[in-house]
């Protein structure tokens, strides 16, 4: 199918990219500590608190002593980190010279020039070979002007974990390339095969990136999009209804305790513990679940992300690093970023900290490694396979306005995402009905339609 150009909606600079995303500057300028941004020899980096970044922050003073360049990090929870990094980056304030940014986000602040270019840096550093970096993930930190302005910490995509050995004691096989109407059916069949345990968990939990995240997946394969090529809602579109209340159904018939307030942490939580037979989500989760010390580690079987009408389904996510456009150490951020993205922190990080804890998702190399390949020889090949088979630039079974699998890549789905989010869930815990759900989302759709119709 041949995607359509992205159509670009008339924004200026921070003003008019005022969604959730870029809340924060309505509020007035922000100012870091002391006002002053980076100098001399070091750059101040904002990250996300997640484990592979606190491995980083540990392993810092080597970049240190190998370059002579301080790194001073903030680390802040996820939300909070987003609305920092918007409130910096959209002000061109230049107090951080580095910051996490996903996919998402990437695109969208290349397009206000909140960001610098990376291709002339990557021109000049043969040893970072960029194009060892898996072709999805190159591409989705490609903006519109085809330049590229992120490289990848880590990545992921998304596909179906479930318990062998409880399927094996049912008598079950699980298909090489499941439909979600065979997961369904399984679902039926192990709920209950052991006390406690319910055939799936799937997130119920609101948030733009908790429910939506996989639902959005499932729409897509189910044949349906949030918004047509032309801009408008789809909401209540067959497609889009279909796959709301398959989604919705299969939680509550065969789906985990307190559905509604479980994410991507409870999910891990129910499988880790033997409370869920089947769990779809993101392929990141399983280093965990297969860690030392897991109870599960060893028992799961891993499958892509089921399909309806598409050929795969599964998602593209990647925290990656961007440099400030206002940056006053240009150089010396990119002499970081190629460091942390680098081959050679890889093997640091399973030198120091064995090779489970590898930033992965992002390089093929990693993938030939044989010490990785063999601690995480479960699972990585399936991994690489659901990121490489990713399609954000076409990921269902009409052509669409913008990229994105599990969200759309425009400022105003942060929000959008959320608030409808909020009603499917309230489905899900049955205060109100999927019809009354989508209604309510496809007005909430129908207003950001009319922002982008005709642009």
């Amino acid at each position: 199918m041949r995607t359509p150009s992205r159509r670009r909606p008339r924004v200026t600079l921070a003003m008019a990219a005022a969604g959730t995303l870029l809340a924060p500057l309505l509020s007035g300028c922000w100012v870091g500590a002391g006002g002053s941004g980076s100098g001399g020899d070091s750059i101040n980096v904002l990250m996300v608190n997640n484990p592979q970044m606190t491995e980083l922050q540990k392993l810092a003073p080597r970049f240190t002593k190998e370059t002579g360049i301080k790194v001073n990090f903030t680390v802040l929870p996820e939300n909070d980190v987003r609305d920092k990094i918007s409130q910096d980056f959209a002000n061109q304030a230049g107090q951080y010279d580095v910051a996490t940014l996903s996919n998402y986000e990437i695109p969208i602040y290349a397009r206000n020039g909140w960001l610098h270019e990376m291709d002339s840096y990557v021109a000049k550093d043969p040893g970072f070979d960029q194009q060892d970096i898996l072709k999805p993930m190159r591409e989705s930190l490609t903006a519109d002007d085809g330049k590229l302005y992120g490289e990848p910490f880590y990545g992921e995509s998304s596909f179906l974990m479930y318990r062998k050995d409880v399927f094996a004691a049912k008598g079950l096989t699980m298909p090489a390339h499941p439909t979600w109407q065979q997961v369904a059916d399984l679902a039926a069949k192990v709920d209950g095969a052991r006390s406690g345990m319910r055939g799936i968990c799937l997130r119920g939990l609101p948030g733009w990136g908790e429910m939506m995240a996989p639902l959005t997946t499932v729409v897509n394969t189910f044949g349906g999009t949030w918004f047509d090529k032309d801009w408008k809602a789809q909401l209540t579109g067959s497609g889009f209804e279909k796959a709301t209340k398959f989604y919705v159904d299969l939680v509550r018939a065969h789906g985990e305790s307190g559905a509604p307030q479980s994410g991507f942490a409870e999910c891990l939580n129910n499988m880790t513990q033997g409370k869920t037979a089947m769990w779809y989500d993101a392929t990141s989760a399983a280093g965990l679940l297969e860690a030392n010390g897991s109870p599960v580690k060893g028992k799961l079987g891993y499958v892509p992300a089921p399909v309806e009408q598409t050929k795969s389904a599964g998602w593209l996510y990647t925290w990656a690093w961007g440099i400030q456009k206002a940056s006053r150490n240009p150089d010396k951020a990119w002499k970081f970023v190629s460091w942390a993205s680098g081959k050679e922190y890889e093997e640091l990080v399973g030198e120091t900290s064995g090779w489970s804890n590898v930033p992965a998702g992002k390089r093929a190399s990693t993938y030939t490694n044989p010490d990785y390949v063999k601690s995480a020889a479960a699972f990585q090949e399936m991994t690489k396979e659901a990121i490489e088979s990713a399609r954000p630039n076409d990921p269902g079974v009409q052509p669409r306005p913008a990229p994105g699998i599990q969200f759309v890549d425009i400022p105003e789905f942060t929000d959008l995402g959320t608030k409808v989010s909020q009603e499917i869930s309230s489905a899900v815990a049955g205060r109100q009905s999927v019809d009354s759900a989508l209604k309510k989302s496809q007005q909430l759709a129908e207003k950001i339609s009319k922002e982008y119709e005709g642009r």
